[in-house]
């Protein structure tokens, strides 16, 4: 890919994140929306496989449907109560459309379909943007209308995320498509708070944001596109293996690791609001996700290859480790004893 087209596409995707992030007006909030669009489809479609191309295309559709009801939430309720400002979605209907234009933005069920698909057709680099950064302007347009939202369709929709997530997620041997249905889960536990507690949603997206990275950059050094070649890749970097495999379960959510952080307060949090019946269901349905995590780091660390694999065996890998690594994967696993200080930011 061209560097200066990389370049651009860099610079407009900070752009329009900060644009949304930053507006007070639907127009703006659009705009930026727009921008992201437009900016992460040439780094899609950068290999020119077929796969990648259909990816670029599935995206830019979903994508333009998104954006389309996000300006006509906007424009009735504009029409209706006379306010542009974001803060201000008082009209039910405009709720309801920019609840399910901001579900098909995020891949919440049930318009999750076309998420998996367009992360195996990316590279590893850009499933990571897509699973992260690209999440970050529709969840601060979900924070930003939280009071005005339906609690009962976002529940539904947030514990059908967290189901599908883990069910899907059980069958798969494709790492990207599992790390998908992994974002799919994790959308579910954001979107269940978010109307209760908006600083919660925030943080559990940052941490989730730090383990998904470390997963993505580990995998991406070690070249491991599917389960089979994971199961050899710990010839090449032992050490880089084994804290993957840490990382993992952080991002399943077991204690004493990071990732039990946010869960752990979310669950709290559902129980002082009333709702432990919510809680108990979608704390059983992430035991699901624990599943493919734990055969995700058996896969990793544990297992040695039969000798009969097709995989040819390679010793230490010749390029440098990404120097981020180290010091992502030390927050991964280690940020859990620092939480009182953590929980006085938020």
């Amino acid at each position: 890919m061209n560097p200066h087209t990389k370049l651009i596409s860099s610079l407009s995707l900070l752009l329009g994140t900060t644009i949304t992030i930053s507006s007070n007006h639907w127009m703006m909030a659009w705009t930026g929306l727009e921008i992201n669009t437009l900016a992460i489809i040439p780094l899609i479609s950068k290999s020119h496989h077929p796969r990648a191309i259909e990816a670029a295309i599935k995206y830019f559709l979903v994508q333009a449907a998104a954006s389309t009801l996000v300006l006509f939430s906007s424009m009735t309720n504009a029409w209706l109560t006379g306010q542009w400002d974001i803060t201000q979605l008082h009209h039910p209907t405009s709720s309801l459309l920019l609840t399910t234009a901001i579900a098909m933005k995020l891949g919440l069920v049930p318009f999750h379909f076309w998420f998996p698909e367009v992360l195996q057709g990316s590279s590893m680099t850009t499933a990571l943007l897509l699973s992260t950064m690209m999440k970050f302007p529709p969840i601060t347009i979900l924070l930003l209308t939280s009071n005005s939202l339906n609690p009962m369709l976002l529940a539904t929709m947030a514990i059908a995320s967290a189901a599908l997530g883990g069910w899907m997620g059980l069958n798969q041997t494709q790492i990207r498509k599992i790390l998908a249905f992994s974002s799919i889960s994790h959308l579910g536990w954001m979107t269940i708070i978010i109307i209760y507690n908006p600083k919660l949603t925030l943080l559990t997206f940052y941490l989730y944001s730090v383990l998904t990275t470390t997963v993505f950059l580990t995998l991406s050094t070690t070249k491991a596109l599917k389960l089979s070649t994971m199961m050899t890749s710990w010839t090449k970097t032992p050490t880089l293996n084994a804290t993957l495999m840490l990382t993992l379960l952080s991002l399943a959510g077991l204690p004493p690791l990071t990732g039990f952080l946010p869960k752990w307060l979310i669950i709290q949090e559902l129980t002082k609001q009333e709702m432990t019946m919510t809680a108990t269901i979608i704390t059983m349905l992430s035991l699901l996700g624990l599943f493919f995590y734990l055969r995700l780091a058996y896969h990793s660390t544990i297992t040695l290859p039969p000798n009969s694999t097709n995989h040819m065996k390679q010793w230490y890998i010749n390029k440098p480790t990404n120097a981020s690594i180290a010091p992502l994967t030390s927050l991964s696993i280690l940020l859990l004893p620092l939480s009182p200080m953590i929980l006085t930011t938020i």
